[in-house]
């Protein structure tokens, strides 16, 4: 199956093939794009049109799969799946996939292109721990944010040190650990999917749903 990955660095985006071919139970062949040029939000919102367009008239790309940190933002909610919220990353990432593939016309030498996104509460980090550290959950950020925003539960920083060894990684360093912790998940995927249900959940539904 011929998958594009998209994710905020090319060390995210190892560990997400890794859980993207565990849920799929089969290997992927990754369809090549142009990517960010910058990390972070804004950027993300910006190009993921253009990489949208690109993949559906210049590929033969069947999927993609994209994940984002939420890092200070509202995280997803059950809820959000049948009234999507102007303030939530993932619910605006589908506005804007929704919303640009409404416009292309049809492929004619492949299906339509399917989508997978998820949203990593608060950072990718924190789902590589699930399992490791008890306090690292979705639920245990989203009540810090609404209830303690002064005293979060952790932070992003200690997530890195905690993963890495260091809050400032090189890549090849962030990429191996990454990638190692991705593997480990993979032999039980049900403690990612009920420590983080709907960042991590709504990459894992959709993407039984292709």
């Amino acid at each position: 199956m011929k998958v594009a990955y998209f994710a905020e660095s090319p060390a995210d985006q190892a560990a997400l093939t890794i859980l993207t071919e565990a849920i799929l139970g089969q290997k992927t062949e990754s369809a090549l794009h142009d990517g960010l040029r910058k990390r972070g939000w804004n950027a993300v919102v910006s190009v993921l049109p253009v990489v949208l367009r690109q993949l559906h008239y210049h590929s033969d790309a069947e999927g993609l799969v994209l994940i984002l940190d939420s890092d200070n933002s509202q995280p997803h909610q059950a809820e959000h799946e049948s009234t999507p919220i102007p303030n939530c990353r993932l619910c605006k990432l589908r506005r804007i996939a929704k919303e640009t593939l409404a416009r292309v016309r049809p492929r004619t030498h492949v299906p339509a292109l399917k989508l997978a996104f998820g949203l990593a509460v608060p950072t990718i980090e924190a789902w590589l721990l699930c399992g490791v550290d008890s306090h690292v959950t979705e639920a245990a950020w989203a009540n810090g944010l609404k209830e303690r925003p002064g005293r979060m539960p952790y932070s992003k920083g200690s997530l890195k040190r905690q993963l890495y060894g260091s809050s400032h990684p090189s890549l090849s360093v962030e990429t191996e650990a990454m990638k190692a912790a991705a593997e480990r998940l993979t032999r039980d995927l049900t403690i990612i999917e009920h420590l983080f249900p709907s960042g991590f959940g709504a990459l894992a539904r959709a993407l039984r749903n292709w």
